[in-house]
Formats: structure tokens, sequence, C-alpha cells
């Protein structure tokens, strides 16, 4: 008899460290920051994709200063001013924003474990004096309104691309998107807060596109998407997932597939949409085949609003951060995944 209590004693202690075991395991699986922790696409989580974290490029923003041997960030400033110079491309012109907008290196801030990117009504910024004819809208002045930007420095090709994020509540753009030789892939451009009630279709709108920005096409898509989505994209965080390869790109929203178009189908798309450009006839539509870099970034678009006021930017905030001048673009984390080549 005293052994059989030994017994189930030294088996309920053996449970109960399991438990315990058992217990901490799950605990560190959910911890986006535990080193322990295996991260997985949110659409793939049994990874039959055989996909491999590319830790140069992807970051968790839980750090208490931004990585800047991985990221640039735009308009840094130097005696007093906002200086625009990439470190490792310091003979390229670096862009300082859509105006009425431009890019301020100190509109950034890490909380949280998130980046948090900050458009701000700004009327006494250093302002550029120099009014730049863009390729789309109309030649405006930089003034009251700036933004962030922050341009990854290191290039990757194909994989599974994934941030979590939610949108600013305001009549601004919230971006992921990524440059490469003359190509342009806009993951999203989220117009979270509208003014205008005619456009409030623009708070539920993903709008993606490839471009290409050799003549003739010069940054017009030859392929893009205005779908909605289901939700107001500033209303809470969203996991956005994008499969890229040399056959086409399927989009993931919330571990779900949204949409998808092939390589083939891009080319049709182009041949079809811009009739107005004299393509050669081989033209091949699908020209997302370069190594990129991702870019974060804030942006006013005048074909959507131009807050005009400080109330008129933050009119969707709280009321208690109604009279701070600041709307947020939030980042949990970027997320790069690739195949053994």
């Amino acid at each position: 008899m005293i052994f059989l209590n030994k017994l189930f004693s030294l088996v309920a202690f053996v449970l109960v460290l399991s438990l315990s075991f058992s217990c901490s395991s799950q605990t560190v699986s959910k911890n986006k920051n535990s080193s322990n922790a295996k991260v997985l696409p949110f659409s793939d989580p049994a990874n039959e994709g055989k996909w491999i974290l590319n830790t140069e490029v992807s970051d968790e923003f839980d750090e208490k200063t931004i990585d800047e041997n991985k990221w640039y960030i735009v308009g840094k400033f130097e005696n007093g001013k906002p200086f625009y110079k990439h470190p490792d491309k310091p003979n390229k012109k670096v862009w300082k924003g859509r105006a009425p907008s431009q890019f301020s290196g100190r509109n950034y801030r890490l909380e949280d474990g998130k980046l948090i990117l900050e458009t701000r009504w700004e009327p006494d910024f250093p302002f550029s004096d120099e009014i730049v004819k863009p390729v789309f809208g109309e030649s405006l002045p930089y003034e009251n309104i700036t933004t962030a930007c922050l341009i990854g420095r290191k290039e990757f090709k194909y994989g599974y691309i994934e941030i979590k994020s939610k949108a600013a509540d305001a009549p601004v753009s919230s971006a992921f998107w990524a440059m490469g030789e003359m190509l342009e892939i806009d993951f999203y451009e989220l117009y979270g807060g509208t003014l205008n009630p005619k456009k409030e279709h623009l708070d539920r709108e993903l709008w993606w596109s490839i471009r290409d920005w050799n003549k003739p096409m010069t940054g017009k898509p030859t392929y893009t998407e205005k779908k909605d989505v289901g939700f107001r994209v500033a209303d809470d965080f969203h996991i956005w997932g994008v499969e890229w390869d040399e056959k086409g790109v399927k989009y993931y929203i919330d571990g779900k597939l949204f949409s998808s178009v092939t390589a083939e189908e891009a080319t049709k798309w182009v041949k079809e949409n811009q009739k107005e450009v004299k393509l050669p006839e081989d033209y091949n539509g699908y020209v997302a085949t370069k190594p990129i870099s991702l870019w974060l970034d804030q942006e006013i678009f005048p074909w959507h609003d131009i807050p005009k006021t400080k109330e008129e930017l933050e009119h969707h905030s709280p009321k208690e951060k109604q009279q701070d001048g600041v709307v947020d673009f939030e980042i949990e984390y970027v997320r790069v995944w690739q195949k053994k080549q």
C-alpha cells in the first residue's frame, strides 16, 4: 500500500511537471519577441512551403532604437535641417515625399514592440522650397504636413512577404511597398480615413500594383487592383501577406487567399488596359522579376484629400488626441521568408 501511494505521488508529480512544461512552451510560441519561437507565415503555419526566415530584411521592431544597418531613415536632421542622402547610394537623388507633405526623420517612434510612423501637422517645419513636377498629379509646394519614410537597405528576390499593421485613421496613405531596378511593387496603399463622404469606400479598399519605370510605361501599372477588403483598414491590426515568385503573385489577408495574378495574366492586363501606350508586341507585363528593397511610408494623395487644417488631419482621432497634431500608422512586424535555392 505504501508502495502504491508513493507510485501515485510520483505519477502525479510527473503529470504536473509535464503540464507546467507544456504551458511554458505555449507561452514561448505566442511571444513574437522570443528567440525560441519558430516564426512562420500566417497563411502557412505548417510550413508546407518550406520557408526560411530572412533575418536581414525582417524586423520585429522590439528594440529601443531602429536598426539603421537595416533601414535608411529618410530626412534625418543635421544642423537643424533634414537632409536627404541615401547611405548606400550617395549620388542618387532621394525623394522627399509627395507634396504637400515632406518626409521628416523625426516622424517615427518605437513603442510597445511596434514601429509607429507619424503624420504631423507641422507648419513651422523647415520645408524644402523645391516644387517638383510629379509623374502623376499636379505640382504642389511642400507645406504644413510632415510624414515618415523608412527604406530597407538590403535587397532580396522572391519570397513570402508579411506585415502586421493598422493604417492611420486619417486622410493620409499608409503604405508598404518596394523598389527595384526600374521596378515598383506597391503591396498596399491604404487610405484609412477620408474626409469626403462620397469616398468612404476608400476606408475599406486595398490598392496594390506592379509598376514598370522603363519607357514607354514610365511608372504606369502593368497590373493593379482596387478591391473592398470587407473592413475599415484603420480600425484594427490585420496581417497582409504576399507570395511572390517568377510565376506571379498571391495575396493573403489574415491568412486567407484574397487575390492572385499569374505572369501571363499581368501581360494580358497591361495590353488590355494600357492601350494608349505603344508597347512592343513581345512586351512582358510581368516585370516583377528583379531584387527589391522594402519601403514603409505615409503620403498625402491630392487626388483623394489634402487636409487643410490640423483639425481636418485629426478629424477621426480620439477626442483626447485631437490636439497633438499627430496621426499614427502602426506596424507590429515586417517579415520575409524565402526558399532554399
